[in-house]
């Protein structure tokens, strides 16, 4: 058996989108599985929407995901002039031919077979015509010319045999009258010139796939083995939209989602292995196979995707994380939260094993972190004002008293001390814990509050605490 030979072909509409993200993981998969190679061709021949910003925006994405592609990427555009070059190929063997029909022609066409109830479609009016008859100064386009008779058969992976009757294919058009190429002529013509054996992309090609194998067919090309995927659907079943989670891989970066969870999370969008719902992409790689891909529609689920997500960020060295909620606060504009993670780098990695059991989301951590590198006063959020009532208040400058008088400054020792405290005012330690995290975090979730005071510190602590109690001291009197 030759090399496996992969092909991830999107289009540039400004952005990597998750379903196509999907498709390349698939190929990818199916590349590093076999030892053969995925190539990337950007289908750039839409000159308006493929920017150089679109382009980029796709080798970001795949890069983020980590989905190397093999080789130089292929921009169809520039290979205009070679599929040119194959439509008079076609032309020449009779297997296509020039026709000049105008758009009005055309529409009469459509009209008369809709009256008919017949598929509006061209009728082949130029199919078996002398070109002596053509008009003059007008430019045709190409057509191929499709069987009429008999059946076309698309052995799929994932679809089984799929047969389309050849009576209900048009001779399209593979040049058009500019000479630019039309999306059918293109993409065989640069798979076959690229060496691609397996073709896995979306369903909604599958009728592509009978037109694509009349070229292939009439060029006497070998058809590449063909898997095409079922699209991904919204949890409610419907089309996926942006509301679902159709959104560019860039928004889920943006979002705090690492990109080991979103290649787990994907490729269980469409493809299982047994009852397996976590594994790494190592394994992912040892189990694929073009089998496991489903034939139904794939749902997606933000709540497991966060759950995926979660699952990663507590199994993550702190130091990966840590450059990872840099990076992150940087690309989303969070200034501040970026200047703060920097400044306190050792002590935001000490933090992290605390952390990490709390967050689903990149985001999630690093608001988790703020505590540590928040300025005072703090501003508490409303949940835990609610902890900081007067007696609260009362209760933290006791506190304050205590903790003053530590010689040593360790969990051990702040714990022993707030321990005593409860106990001499007739308090579960519950009931000053909560008041210490609104005073030091200005929340009610936090990693271990002791934990806390011995990360920012002796100094920082007391001096938070202290902001909290002047109004109780003023209400006193003292």
């Amino acid at each position: 058996m030759s090399q496996v030979v992969t092909r991830f072909a999107p289009s540039p509409t400004g952005y990597l989108h998750i379903g196509s993200a999907r498709t390349a993981l698939f190929n990818w998969a199916y590349a590093r599985k076999t030892g053969g190679k995925m190539l990337l061709r950007v289908e750039d021949t839409d000159r308006e929407r493929s920017t150089e910003p679109a382009i980029q925006a796709i080798y970001d994405g795949l890069s983020w995901l980590g989905l190397e592609w093999d080789g130089d990427p292929v921009l169809q555009f520039g290979r205009a002039s070679r599929h040119a070059e194959i439509a008079e190929e076609l032309l020449a063997s009779g297997h296509a031919y020039r026709c000049y029909c105008s758009q009005e022609e055309l529409a009469q066409m459509r009209e008369t077979a809709r009256a008919e109830g017949r598929a509006p479609r061209y009728n082949g009016y130029w199919r078996d015509r002398d070109p002596s008859e053509a008009p003059e100064g007008v430019k045709p386009v190409i057509r191929i010319k499709a069987p009429q008779q008999g059946e076309i058969v698309v052995n799929d992976s994932v679809q089984g045999k799929v047969v389309f009757q050849s009576e209900h294919l048009d001779d399209f058009i593979i040049l058009r009258s500019d000479g630019t190429p039309t999306y059918m002529l293109a993409v065989v013509v640069d798979d076959h010139d690229m060496g691609v054996t397996h073709i896995i992309r979306g369903d909604d090609h599958l009728t592509n796939a009978a037109r694509q194998i009349v070229i292939y067919r009439a060029m006497g090309w070998q058809v590449p083995g063909m898997a095409h995927i079922p699209l991904i659907h919204g949890a409610d079943g419907a089309k996926l939209s942006k509301r679902h989670g159709a959104l560019g891989v860039k928004a889920y970066r943006e979002m705090g989602y690492l990109p080991e969870a979103m290649r787990n999370y994907l490729a269980r969008l469409g493809w299982s292995h047994e009852d397996d719902e976590l594994f790494s992409s190592e394994q992912m790689i040892e189990w694929f196979d073009l089998d496991g891909l489903n034939k139904g529609a794939a749902r997606f689920d933000f709540v497991k995707l966060e759950n995926i997500n979660g699952h990663y960020i507590r199994q993550s060295q702190p130091d990966y994380l840590y450059e990872v909620m840099v990076s992150t606060a940087e690309e989303v504009g969070r200034a501040e939260d970026h200047a703060g993670l920097l400044a306190n780098k050792e002590t935001v990695l000490s933090a992290l094993p605390e952390l990490q059991p709390r967050a689903k989301t990149v985001l999630e951590l690093i608001d988790l972190a703020q505590f540590i590198y928040v300025e005072r006063p703090l501003t508490v959020d409303a949940a835990a004002q609610k902890h900081l009532g007067d007696d609260s208040r009362s209760l933290l400058a006791d506190a304050v008293d205590v903790l003053k008088g530590l010689n040593e400054w360790s969990v051990e020792s702040i714990d022993g001390s707030m321990r005593t405290l409860a106990e001499q005012k007739g308090l579960k330690l519950g009931k000053i814990a909560q008041p210490l995290r609104a005073a030091l975090t200005g929340r009610t979730v936090s990693p271990g509050i002791f934990e806390v005071m011995v990360l920012i510190g002796r100094e920082e602590s007391l001096a938070r605490l202290s902001d909290q109690t002047q109004d109780a001291a003023l209400n006193t009197g003292t």
